[in-house]
């Protein structure tokens, strides 16, 4: 990896020991991904762990049809639990990752992954900590589909998009209808009743979050 990115490496991940950094800096790969890129694809075969240097990922599934599930946003600090579990069972990808913004990872080969396992206690618990956050979060996501209205599903969705991105959501309403497996006509709709009650605005381009536990009506 090139030396310039030590300060930044060290910034993001500092939980982890000062020897598995050395062995990060020098036997990992660091890849530059633009907007829009596809970081990994279904059926691919994964041979390497992916961390979150800077930037931000979308982690979803797609049906044949095209529409998108999303499953987890990757922030900087952040390593793939899907990459992890599909590079260490040596098995197909089930979901794709994308770039939602211009963004670096870091590629860890999956046999240096599997070797820190033992190596470095805190490789271990990093690898833990990620498969149960990436956990909680999928049930939240299965929660909000199975047991909530189109109008709290929403509001769960814009929460997620301000916790990881800030108070402008940069989507359009057909995107979020899509990841919603709604209508653009409905989504409109609920975010026009969003912003009457001062929530956020709509502008041209993306929405802008004011207070969102004003919900509908309130």
């Amino acid at each position: 990896m090139e030396k310039t990115d030590k300060d930044v490496v060290l910034r993001q991940f500092p939980h982890l020991e000062q020897a598995l950094l050395d062995e990060l800096l020098q036997q990992s790969n660091l890849k530059k991904v633009e907007a829009g890129d596809e970081v990994m694809r279904t059926g691919q075969y994964i041979k390497y762990t992916i961390l979150l240097l800077s930037g931000l990922l979308k982690v979803y599934r797609e049906d044949d049809e095209g529409n998108e599930f999303l499953i987890y946003y990757l922030e900087p600090g952040n390593a793939c639990a899907m990459s992890m579990m599909c590079s260490a069972r040596n098995e197909q990808s089930q979901i794709k990752a994308k770039a939602v913004t211009d963004a670096e990872v870091i590629l860890v080969p999956s046999h240096l992954s599997e070797l820190w396992l033992g190596k470095y206690k805190t490789w271990h618990s990093f690898v833990i900590a990620s498969y149960r956050q990436r956990f909680e979060e999928l049930l939240q996501t299965l929660d909000s589909i199975a047991f909530k209205a189109l109008d709290e599903r929403l509001l769960f969705y814009l929460r997620r998009h301000v916790k990881v991105s800030g108070n402008e959501v940069r989507l359009s309403h057909q995107q979020i209808a899509d990841e919603l497996n709604s209508s653009r006509e409905v989504i409109s709709r609920l975010l026009k009743k969003l912003e009457q009650t001062g929530a956020l605005t709509l502008h041209r381009n993306y929405l802008e979050i004011h207070d969102l536990e004003r919900e509908f009506g309130s």
